[in-house]
């Protein structure tokens, strides 16, 4: 059990926020597949702060979305206080704060990632939500382990690691890639190792290359870190959390999802999009979705191309039909070793 403040997680595996992925649709089926916690995708400080529509779809937090925490995002310390203090009001259980994103057109707003360049700035973001919200909530922070390789960068890494925690931070959650890196190349667990060594007793979740279950146990095992963050190894894979509570509880490894299965759980998600979004704007993002989806499919790359092509619920509803039939006797999925995805023999 692991908390942040008065959140318990009985479970330390945590889906991440994932810009343009993790909206209520995606978190609601995580959670029903195991997630015990999950963080809404990334939001801009400015958004929350200006009246809209957009605002008013964030700021509504349903019964069933808990424990969520709400990330933040943007480069103005004025700006973030008052973000927070209303998601805060709006019902998010965690306030998380955003320095690790390395998308370039973010960078050169001086957010995200930028911050690790900058700690006095990054330090008086976290002071000023924590200042607004922190006896209410616990505040998070999303690092990556600096800008680049240099001495610099991590000199400025462990500044503001360790200023987070003595502002009174509840956990941090550390990528083993840094800034420059982007996506490319392996992240270091190494690093994970130090940062967990140098903050003791206090919360650290690791993130980075967590494509299966037993990643994320051997990440635990191999750094030490309280819990693991999964982001792009849970976008359409949300059996990876029933799959590490299995895992977690010195239990056998489920079988990997049948088509029929996986068919079920996609008619769900687009269910989920249709309440939240509308029928329309749900054709369009379930494409994203499926393209993900598709990979575990016998016939991955048949279903993604189908996928690619879906554009309204008739079009969705014809590849359920095709591709989903639970009376076919589709291959059996299989899984490649060592890294989690799943295929089938003979996949195309």
């Amino acid at each position: 059990m692991l908390r942040l403040g008065d959140v318990e997680i009985d479970v330390p595996f945590v889906q991440a926020a994932l810009s343009g992925y993790s909206d209520l649709p995606m978190r609601r089926i995580a959670r029903r597949l195991g997630a015990p916690y999950a963080l809404n995708e990334v939001i801009l400080d400015k958004t929350i702060n200006q009246r809209g529509k957009k605002r008013r779809e964030i700021l509504r937090v349903p019964a069933d979305d808990h424990p969520v925490g709400g990330q933040l995002m943007g480069s103005d310390p004025d700006d973030f206080a008052p973000a927070a203090a209303a998601m805060a009001e709006a019902g998010y259980d965690v306030i998380d704060i955003n320095f690790g994103c390395p998308v370039r057109k973010v960078l050169g707003r001086c957010r995200g990632g930028f911050l690790l360049s900058q700690p006095s700035v990054a330090l008086e973001i976290v002071r000023r939500v924590y200042d607004a919200v922190g006896r209410a909530r616990p505040v998070t922070v999303k690092m990556r382990r600096g800008m680049d390789d240099s001495a610099d960068s991590e000199r400025n890494f462990f500044e503001i690691l360790d200023g987070v925690f003595e502002i009174g931070a509840a956990a941090v959650t550390v990528h083993g890639r840094s800034v420059s890196q982007r996506y490319v190349g392996p992240a270091d667990w190494g690093f994970l190792t130090r940062v967990k060594r140098h903050v003791g007793d206090r919360i650290v979740f690791g993130s980075g290359d967590l494509f299966s279950a037993e990643a994320c146990m051997r990440m635990m095992s191999e750094t030490g870190v309280d819990g693991v963050t999964i982001a792009r190894g849970c976008i359409g894979n949300p059996w990876i959390f029933a799959e590490c509570r299995a895992l977690w509880a010195s239990q056998p490894l489920p079988p990997p999802p049948s088509v029929a299965e996986q068919g079920r759980v996609i008619a769900e998600h687009f269910a989920e999009l249709i309440e939240v979004h509308g029928p329309r704007l749900a054709g369009r993002l379930i494409r994203k979705f499926g393209i993900k989806y598709s990979e575990h499919h016998p016939h991955a790359r048949a279903v993604r191309d189908a996928f690619i092509a879906v554009s309204t619920p008739e079009k969705f509803q014809g590849i359920q039909d095709r591709w989903y039939d639970a009376q076919v006797s589709w291959p059996p999925v299989q899984r490649r070793a060592g890294h989690g995805d799943l295929v089938a023999a003979g996949a195309t």
